[in-house]
C-alpha cells in the first residue's frame, strides 16, 4: 500500500519523471564529456611533450559527474517508486555533491578560462621558437596550423618560415587558440551551471516526499 496519499501521490510521480529526466540528462553530461576528452582536434592540440592539461581537469569533472548523474537517476526512480525513507535522503544527499561537482567544474572552466588558453598559447608559441632546431616543435605548429587552419602568432624568423606561403588575410595563431578554446570551456560552464539548476529541483521534490513519508508513518 502506498504511504503517500493526495497531493503527495504527484509528487511522487512527478520525482519519478524528474529521476528519468534526470538520468538522460546525465548520459548527454557524459557524452559531451567524452566528446570533448576524445574530440580529434583537441587531442591533436594537447599532446606533446610540455602540453598543458588543465583543460582536461574540467572535462574529467564533467565526466565524473555525468557517470554519478545516471547512477543517482536510477537509485532516486527506485526509490519514489519504492517511497524509500532511507533512499530518498541518500538520492537528496548525492544531489547534494553532484551539485557541487557541477559547480565546481563550472566555476573552473570560466575562472581558469583565460589562464588554460594562455597556457596553449605558451605551448604553440614555445614549439615555434624550437622549431629551427628540433623538429618536434615543427611538427606540433604545424599540428596547430592544419587543425585551426591559422599560422603565425609569433614573431620569430620560424613562424615567417612557416607560414611564407599562407594567405595574409589567414587568421593568427593566438586568436584561433583564444576562439577554439573558449568555445569548449563555455560548453563546460553552461552545462554545469545548467545541470546544478535542474537539481534543486529534485533535491526540493526529494525532501518533500521524503517528509511526506515521515509524517504518515508518525500520523500510523
Amino acid at each position: 500500500m502506498s504511504k503517500v496519499q493526495g497531493g503527495m501521490k504527484c509528487v511522487k510521480y512527478l520525482l519519478f519523471v524528474f529521476n528519468f529526466i534526470f538520468w538522460l540528462s546525465g548520459l548527454l553530461v557524459l557524452a559531451v564529456g567524452l566528446w570533448l576528452r576524445f574530440d580529434p582536434e583537441t587531442v591533436k592540440l594537447l599532446t606533446g611533450d610540455g602540453a598543458p592539461d588543465t583543460f582536461f581537469i574540467a572535462v574529467y569533472i564533467l565526466l565524473g559527474a555525468g557517470a554519478l548523474m545516471m547512477i543517482v537517476g536510477f537509485f532516486g526512480c527506485f526509490g519514489a517508486v519504492r517511497e524509500s525513507q532511507c533512499l530518498l535522503a541518500s538520492f537528496f544527499v548525492c544531489l547534494l555533491i553532484i551539485f557541487g561537482a557541477e559547480i565546481a567544474a563550472g566555476v573552473f572552466g570560466f575562472i581558469n578560462k583565460e589562464q588554460i588558453v594562455e597556457e596553449v598559447q605558451k605551448f604553440y608559441s614555445s614549439s615555434i621558437s624550437a622549431d629551427v632546431s628540433n623538429s618536434n616543435g615543427t611538427a606540433i605548429a604545424l599540428i596547430y596550423h592544419q587543425t585551426l587552419n591559422c599560422c603565425g602568432g609569433s614573431a620569430s624568423d620560424a613562424t615567417s618560415t612557416l607560414c611564407a606561403d599562407i594567405p595574409e588575410e589567414t587568421q593568427d595563431c593566438l586568436s584561433a587558440i583564444t576562439d577554439f578554446f573558449n568555445e569548449r570551456l563555455h560548453i563546460i560552464g553552461y552545462i554545469g551551471i545548467g545541470v546544478a539548476g535542474v537539481m534543486i529541483i529534485g533535491m526540493i521534490f526529494s525532501m518533500v516526499l521524503c517528509c511526506a513519508i515521515r509524517n504518515n508513518r508518525e500520523v500510523i
